[in-house]
Parts: C-alpha cells; sequence; structure tokens
C-alpha cells in the first residue's frame, strides 16, 4: 500500500514539473473565447492573441448601427473576461505571418510567439466579390468601427435633410439601401424603420421622417435563403408592412456617392449598408494549405490542418462538412468547435504521450436558425419546427441574452430592450462629427422662410 502511495506521489511530482506545454490562439471572437474558457484548469500555458482588446458580440452589432444599443452594451474586454484565469495572458497584437516549421507565430513589430498547439480562429470579414471600391460608399457590418460609421450616417442624414430646401436632395438623404437580405441585412432593415417610425417621429419640423424610404435588396429568389421558404415570406410581408422594399433577384452592379445602381435601376441613396457575404482574413494562407473559393480552411475531421495535427482552424475560417453540408459562419458552429477544441486539447495535455491519431472528430448540433424583423416580430426554425412573430421573437432574445459576454452586460441589454419595447426610444443617438462643411450655402430668405412656415404651423395647431 505504501509502495503504491509512494508511486503515485512520485508521478504527480514528475507531471508537476514537466514543462507545460504551450497554447496560442489567435482570435478572441466565439470560437476563441470557447477554446480557452474551456481550458480554464488544464495544464497549458495559454495566450489569446487579438489585434483588438475586446470580445465583440457581433450578432447584435447591427442594433449598435441602429441606435438602439451602445457598443459598450455588446463588447467586453478580453482581460476582464480571464482576469482569473491564471494559465491564459492576452496580447493585443496583429498577427502577420505563422511560422509552421519553427511553431512560432509572428506579431507585427516582430515579436514572437512559441506554441505547441495553435488554434487560428480569425472569424471574417465582408465581402464585395471583386469590388472593393464599393467599400468607400458601402460599408459592411462586422467590427465596433463599422458600426459607428454606420449610425453616424443614418443618424447625420436626418439632420442634413432637415436643412436643405430642395426636395429632391432632401429625398436622397432620406433613402436607405441595405444590400444582402441575409439575417444582418433583414434585421437592419427592419430596425433602420422601427428608428424611423417610433424614435425619430416626432423629432423633426421640416421633414416627414415616416416619408423615409428603405430598400432591401436579395441576389437570391428569396430573403433568408438558409430558411424554409415560407418563413422567408412572412419575413418579406412583415418588412413591407414596416415600410420596407424588397427587391429580390437584383444584382447591385454599381455603388457611388449618388446611389446604388441595380440593374437598370438607379436608386439614389446617400446612406448604404453591406450586409451580403464574407470573406477570410488573408492570414489563413500563411498555413500553405488547401482553401475554398471563399478562403476558408479545408480542416480535417478534428479541425486540424492536414499533416499538422497541432494547428487548428474553428469558426467562421474553417471549411467543415458535416452530413454533406459546409457549416455556416454562425455563432452556433464557432461556440460548439471551441468547446470541442478545448475538450480536445483538455485530453491530450493531461496525457504525457498524446497520440497523433484521434478518435473522435467534430460533431454538429444544429440549434436552428433565428432572424429578427422588429419589435415582436422574429422568425425561426429548429430542424423541421418553425416558428414566428412574437413566440419567435421572445426565443430570439432569451437566446442572444443567454450568449452575451458579461453580467453586466446582459442586464443592461435587457434594460435597453425594454425600454425600447415599451417607449420605442433609442439611447444612442449621438453624433459626433459635424454636417456644415457638407452641406451647401442657404440663403436668407429660403431661412426666413421656413421660420415663417414653422411659425404659422404651430398657431394652427
Amino acid at each position: 500500500m505504501q509502495a503504491t502511495l509512494y508511486l503515485i506521489l512520485e508521478d504527480m511530482v514528475i507531471l508537476e514539473f514537466m514543462e507545460r506545454k504551450k497554447l496560442v490562439v489567435i482570435g478572441g471572437g466565439f470560437a476563441g473565447l470557447a477554446v480557452v474558457k474551456g481550458l480554464k484548469k488544464a495544464p497549458l500555458d495559454i495566450t489569446l492573441i487579438d489585434k483588438r482588446n475586446h470580445h465583440l458580440f457581433q450578432p447584435l452589432l447591427y442594433q449598435a448601427a441602429t441606435a438602439t444599443l451602445s457598443v459598450r452594451d455588446i463588447a467586453i474586454a478580453l482581460r476582464q473576461v480571464f482576469a482569473k484565469q491564471d494559465n491564459t495572458t492576452v496580447i493585443m497584437g496583429d498577427v502577420t505571418d505563422i511560422d509552421k516549421k519553427n511553431k512560432m507565430v509572428v506579431l507585427g513589430n516582430g515579436d514572437l510567439f512559441p506554441y505547441d498547439y495553435l488554434v487560428v480562429a480569425i472569424g471574417s470579414r465582408h465581402s464585395y466579390f471583386g469590388n472593393d471600391h464599393f467599400e468607400k460608399n458601402a460599408p459592411g457590418i462586422k467590427t465596433i468601427s463599422d458600426a459607428l460609421l454606420i449610425r453616424e450616417r443614418i443618424l447625420t442624414a436626418f439632420e442634413k435633410a432637415e436643412r436643405l430646401d430642395s426636395i429632391s436632395e432632401t429625398h436622397k438623404y432620406l433613402t436607405f439601401v441595405i444590400v444582402g437580405g441575409g439575417p444582418t441585412g433583414v434585421e437592419c432593415a427592419g430596425s433602420i424603420a422601427e428608428l424611423i417610425q417610433k424614435a425619430m417621429h416626432k423629432n423633426f419640423r421640416r421633414i416627414r421622417t415616416e416619408k423615409a424610404r428603405i430598400f432591401l435588396i436579395e441576389g437570391f429568389d428569396r430573403l433568408l435563403p438558409p430558411f424554409h421558404p415560407s418563413l422567408s415570406e412572412r419575413t418579406k410581408k412583415d418588412l413591407e408592412k414596416l415600410g420596407v422594399t424588397v427587391l429580390t433577384n437584383r444584382l447591385v452592379t454599381n455603388i457611388t456617392e449618388e446611389g446604388v445602381q441595380v440593374g437598370d435601376t438607379f436608386i439614389e441613396a446617400r446612406t448604404v449598408i453591406w450586409a451580403a457575404g464574407n470573406a477570410i482574413p488573408p492570414l489563413v494562407q500563411c498555413l500553405e494549405t488547401p482553401l475554398d473559393r471563399q478562403g476558408r480552411v479545408l480542416v480535417e475531421k478534428d479541425l486540424s490542418i492536414p499533416g499538422h495535427s497541432e494547428i487548428f482552424v474553428a469558426g467562421d475560417a474553417a471549411h467543415f462538412k458535416f452530413k454533406d453540408k459546409i457549416l455556416p459562419g454562425v455563432a452556433t458552429v464557432a461556440l460548439q468547435q471551441g468547446r470541442f477544441l478545448a475538450k480536445l486539447l483538455l485530453k491530450e495535455a493531461k496525457q504525457s504521450h498524446p497520440s497523433k491519431h484521434r478518435k473522435n472528430g467534430f460533431v454538429y448540433f444544429d440549434k436552428g436558425n433565428l432572424a429578427t424583423i422588429g419589435t415582436g416580430k422574429a422568425v425561426g426554425n429548429i430542424g423541421n419546427f418553425r416558428f414566428k412573430g412574437l413566440f419567435a421573437w421572445l426565443i430570439w432574445g432569451f437566446v442572444h441574452i443567454a450568449y452575451l459576454v458579461g453580467f453586466r452586460n446582459r442586464i443592461s441589454v435587457m434594460l435597453e430592450w425594454t425600454i425600447h419595447y415599451l417607449t420605442g426610444a433609442r439611447s444612442a443617438r449621438i453624433i459626433q462629427g459635424t454636417i456644415d462643411e457638407n452641406l451647401p450655402k442657404r440663403e436668407a430668405s429660403a431661412i426666413l422662410e421656413a421660420q415663417e412656415i414653422k411659425t404659422l404651423d404651430r398657431e394652427n395647431r
């Protein structure tokens, strides 16, 4: 008995003094966060590297862009998330190269980080399908900077319209175009419609905000292609009730400062939002491994890359086929892949000689699809079960609150949603810039005439 106890204690001492393996995780999104959080008690030295210092809850980023939520409600500092996780170091830096031969991650300033295991979870950016010049006039919604830029353009459009005398020019500023009829595009269109109808309705004196026009353009034959056709049709009807003009089977051929070219039709609009397509950052090319047409890495069943069992790719950047379907770049896929890798690495970290042949591969559990259209309106499906309306909207809200990182963020979002639901008010309507330099000078007579009209209108009431 004593001999057995001695051997156990000896093994524990040996394991304690063994050099701990190093894990480097690139990206603090859903997949990266899930990996690191799942290895809280693992005998690993973990380094999490992200070019930004925060985790961003992207599914609600459109609400920051449309002034429903503040960006602080949907973002949290990575150092705060892992403040109590002693085996994890957070580094803010931009990874520019991956040296597979020497097992090194290289940052922009030349700093090197060695690894025994590497997880690449760098997410995606919006893709303009070879028309990158569109971005100047049609920003996408992927980062906090994107959301703030779009919010500024939307709110500023109303301010400029209020000061213009020309009806035709006013209509240009009160026309909004969203390109892409997936969940982001649908949710963005619905949110802008409610912003106009509920929050802005009585805030202006010279313009009628209800006359604003919103166009949602989709190249496919229906909205929300991953959803059941009946839900796509319901979404179209709900958006049209909110005043959104839905154009399907239409391709955008050009975007300028004046508006959007859709086939033979030109839509004059000063505010255009891009919500179509994703592209993977070029960093994955450093892995020198096969990619698909969208730039995603073709991974093995355990999410490793061919020939390198120590390098994994997860989330949007991974091309993984499950049951003959390529998994989409959505949060639920990224979270499940991150948790799978955490279990795999935890198991191998506890073994003195990890097996090079892993028996179990990643298995995806489809939790369905959800998309909100507006307050009390949403659509969703789980397997063959389809739901819509208020019930779908409540499920959508519960799921998003549950996945938010940080107790404060959950409480703050629930409070903002409650206020918005009861009053329609939006608290994030702050413009940081100015607009005078971008507006034509108005004649004094026009200003006096506008003031007289306003006075007469007030007296008639």
